[in-house]
């Protein structure tokens, strides 16, 4: 340990460095290659990882959309081409019929798919914008970020089929002046009051929904337009534990008995699901970090391999030197000792610059996707990463020290000096 801090051992490292510049910094490049593409890679999948983190952070991970379409087979007397209308007492079936089932929310609207969104006005101020009919439970799966003085659609504004509204961020800066509180206030909505109750702040609640958007109680909603008990859509989340296909092939072969489609006519029910395609985006993630892992140790493994063999030539080439140091009085182990703390200096040298040099390439990728509407956010490593390939680096580094350190040791002060 005294040898490590031993001014002679730094400059005689040093004087061997600088004899054989090119050729150790051409071997250094193999372990700064390796630590470079794994902290690399493994920032890149933890990018993707915090982007869709983000980008559906309010929606439930295990959450999907079901919705009704056209048959596409003959069944049960009926022809093909049939449109199937989702009706709100399915809702009660999937729940029995499938127990992984955490949360249903039947869902209306207006302006989308097709839809003539809603008149909306407000004194001389007026906009088309999409309403929903929704109940309480919606929130359960997708997360309303309501500003601080409102409120979310609740049990009671259903049971009472209150005329209230929920207005996006943007509703409020289109109808509503800049200094004016929106919460107590009054819109049209198709020609019928509403009063505000919450202003959400728009972070993403499904595939049809933005910062313009308006939500009344579903009960007001079927009263107004006239719907009765159909359900544009059924927004649904599974269990953490579940497997969200196996549910949604269980939702909607439920569907398809209950409305008399064919048992194999896929196309008679439509579905989203989000919980599969995290899951595919999430083990693309762990594949990608698995992979920079491989590659990492491969390449760092190779590069410690060319340190180990400069070191062999650099041993061979001090031959004489080491002789006259063993005859002088030098230790087997400080011979050794100067062989390893030569090997791992270089190791942790490359890999130091590597690490340094792939965080900075990290930093200069947010940079660039921060304005860019992209699922990508803030790629890092886990430093328990960074410790652990630092660890691997000083562990590969004393073992392939040993070789060049023990061929050190081998030299008898006698042969050494008769090198020529």
């Amino acid at each position: 340990m005294r040898q490590l801090f031993d001014r002679d051992t730094w400059i005689e490292i040093f004087q061997s460095i600088n004899k054989n510049k090119l050729r150790t910094f051409l071997t250094m490049v193999g372990v700064f290659i390796g630590i470079y593409i794994y902290i690399g890679l493994s920032g890149a999948s933890k990018g993707l990882d915090n982007g869709f983190e983000k980008e559906f952070e309010t929606v439930a991970r295990n959450s999907m959309f079901i919705w009704a379409q056209s048959t596409s087979k003959p069944y049960a007397g009926f022809k093909t081409g049939r449109q199937i209308q989702l009706k709100l007492q399915d809702a009660e079936v999937l729940r029995r019929q499938v127990p992984e089932i955490v949360a249903l929310a039947p869902r209306n609207v207006r302006g989308v798919f097709g839809s003539s969104p809603g008149v909306i006005t407000r004194g001389l101020k007026s906009g088309n914008y999409s309403v929903f009919g929704d109940f309480p439970e919606f929130t359960k799966i997708a997360t309303k970020r309501i500003y601080d003085g409102g409120r979310f659609i609740n049990d009671d504004d259903i049971a009472q089929e209150r005329k209230v509204a929920v207005i996006g961020e943007r509703t409020q800066d289109e109808l509503f002046d800049e200094d004016e509180d929106p919460i107590g206030g009054y819109i049209e909505i198709d020609n019928v009051n509403f009063q505000v109750v919450g202003v959400h702040k728009f972070a993403g609640g499904g595939p049809f929904d933005n910062d313009s958007d308006i939500f009344i109680p579903f009960t007001t909603y079927r009263k107004i337009y006239n719907t009765g008990d159909n359900v544009a859509w059924f927004t649904v989340a599974a269990a953490d534990d579940a497997d969200v296909v196996a549910v949604e092939q269980a939702i909607k072969a439920n569907l398809r008995r209950i409305h008399k489609a064919d048992p194999t006519d896929e196309k008679a029910i439509g579905s989203f699901n989000l919980g599969e395609v995290f899951k595919k985006i999430f083990g693309f993630a762990n594949g990608l970090t698995f992979l920079s892992l491989i590659v990492g140790i491969a390449t760092i493994l190779a590069g410690v391999i060319g340190i180990g063999n400069i070191l062999l030539i650099s041993v061979k080439e001090r031959t004489k030197e080491l002789g006259v140091r063993r005859a002088l009085g030098a230790t087997p182990s400080e011979v050794r000792n100067q062989i390893l703390i030569e090997s791992l200096f270089l190791t942790m040298l490359a890999g130091v610059i590597g690490i340094i040099a792939g965080a900075l390439t990290l930093k200069g990728i947010d940079v660039m996707t921060q304005n860019v509407e992209i699922p990508y956010s803030n790629p890092t490593v886990p430093v328990a990463y960074v410790i652990g390939s630092l660890l691997l680096m000083v562990m590969l580094g004393v073992l392939i020290g040993l070789i060049p350190a023990q061929r050190a040791v081998s030299i008898k002060p006698i042969d050494a000096l008769r090198e020529e």
